[in-house]
């Protein structure tokens, strides 16, 4: 994966931003980077606004500083701009001289003012929020009848997404440099409204002395495996998947997201339950023998494990895959199966979990989400898959990817199976684990998309070859994208 501090991937947490706006400060006037904040802003407000009465409503800190910024711009095109101030900057900060620039109408800091308001600019606390938003602020904010963020709606933590205290819903929110985890993770994303990323000059010099540690999943991260002229079924991977023999719709499931996304061979062993796979897809091969004589196929080097299995089927088939040093994928019965038990998995190569999976296994993550995958992570020496409305990618090291790429649409019995097989093509194509879950996670994404409104599981299949030829297109054709750089 290409992870720079230059793609417009990475993510920064409101700590490092922090810190980068610190060593930014040694080449670059922090006033400077403010007016470019402010002025992208008001910019941003031209853009998708028409012209109505605006208020600004202005934090002390740096935050203010910029809403100060806007609200100057705005007024110097003719645009009604008041500005109420929470409390005054200090005369001598940048937020302050900000503040004296400005020469338009200043009102009291009141939801009254809010409500007479077209638009109201939020810009009262920014990313690095460290308390919940209550009394006069709430208020104020609650009275709001349109609003556009500056940064991120205040209450939304930055780091995590989580809403403390009250945060409005805003129909625009402009932040600068490089997203914010809180940007994209679940319930903060659904105040962001419009999300527009600004650059504001911010000196490469910088950004190259915090090396970013998240990002969000995107086609410039990973590239996906091109089948070349010479390629056959077993350079393409073989994904192997133990079925169970009274749930056999997850294993189909699954051996179906392996075969369209790429899989050059899938094969399901069933053992003594091989006639109820049978009947099922043509090109797919059944094995009815014992799994340590399948094991010793050394083209199999990839297995499934745990869609459709129960405890008692997991506890047969996981040790001995992992005793045969195979690289696992484990979802669904295998993670339930090990409810509070989550060394039994040392060795595993990924595992897929949903919310109520990964709190059996490790407690819930509470309030900080990333965190506590990062740690599973670290603590099974595996990637995490946390799978949910912002899908949360997490390796050993510590690296993050958050995945914003999906619909709804896949919030349906099975999914989660089918994204079994998906991952599994790609580790089985030569993928690195975590190349491997991030690429999944954005194929299966697309495929929902692609799928429309009330797709079941069974639809998404044929959606993946689509999602794949996205992109590859995406990598190939559009450079910018490929090094990580948004078009």
């Amino acid at each position: 994966m290409a992870f720079t501090s230059h793609s417009s991937l990475a993510l920064y947490s409101p700590e490092e931003m922090g810190q980068i706006d610190r060593l930014a400060s040694a080449s670059v006037p922090v006033a400077v980077l403010m007016d470019a904040a402010g002025r992208a802003v008001a910019r941003a407000v031209r853009r998708f606004f028409k012209p109505c009465r605006v208020l600004v409503l202005c934090g002390p800190g740096n935050n203010g500083g910029d809403g100060y910024v806007a609200a100057r711009y705005l007024y110097d095109a003719g645009w009604p701009v008041t500005v109420a101030e929470m409390s005054s900057p200090h005369a001598d900060s940048p937020a302050g001289q900000a503040s004296a620039l400005f020469g338009g109408i200043r009102v009291p800091f009141t939801a009254e003012e809010a409500q007479r308001a077209d638009l109201v600019i939020d810009a009262v606390f920014g990313a690095g929020l460290s308390r919940d938003v209550t009394g006069l602020p709430a208020e104020v904010l609650a009275a709001a009848r349109k609003v556009v963020a500056v940064d991120i709606p205040s209450g939304i933590d930055g780091e995590t997404g989580q809403v403390r205290g009250h945060a409005p819903y805003a129909q625009m929110t402009v932040t600068f440099v490089r997203f914010k985890p809180g940007h994209l993770m679940y319930p903060g994303r659904a105040h962001m409204g419009r999300l527009v990323l600004a650059d504001i000059g911010m000196p490469a010099s910088a950004l190259d002395q915090v090396a970013p540690q998240a990002w969000q999943n995107a086609p410039g991260l990973w590239t996906l495996p091109i089948p070349g002229p010479e390629s056959h079924k077993y350079s393409r991977g073989v994904v192997s998947i133990c079925a169970g023999e009274t749930m056999p719709g997850a294993a189909r499931l699954c051996a179906g997201g392996a075969r369209a996304a790429g899989a050059g061979l899938v094969r399901v062993a069933a053992g003594t339950g091989a006639p109820a796979y049978r009947l099922g897809a043509p090109g797919l091969v059944v094995d009815d023998g014992p799994l340590p004589e399948l094991l010793e196929d050394k083209r199999r080097a990839v297995w499934v494990c745990g869609p459709g299995l129960t405890e008692q089927e997991v506890s047969k088939a996981l040790p001995v895959l992992l005793e045969a040093k195979k690289t696992v994928l484990a979802d669904a019965g295998a993670l339930s199966a090990f409810a509070g038990k989550p060394e039994v998995l040392h060795g595993v190569a990924v595992i897929t979990p949903h919310i109520g999976e990964f709190t059996k296994l490790f407690g819930a993550p509470g309030d900080n989400p990333p965190a506590a995958v990062r740690a599973a992570a670290q603590r099974l020496n595996a990637v995490v898959v946390l799978k949910g409305a912002s899908t949360l990618v997490a390796a050993p090291d510590g690296r993050l990817v958050i995945n914003d790429h999906a619909s709804p649409a896949l919030g349906t019995a099975g999914s989660g199976d089918t994204l079994s097989g998906v991952i599994a093509a790609l580790l089985a194509a030569g993928m690195p684990a975590w190349d491997a879950a991030c690429a999944g996670v954005w194929l299966h994404g697309e495929a929902g998309l692609e799928a429309g409104t009330w797709p079941i599981a069974e639809d998404l299949d044929r959606y993946l070859g689509l999602a794949r030829e996205k992109a590859t297109r995406l990598q190939s054709q559009d450079k910018r994208y490929a090094s990580g750089i948004l078009p």
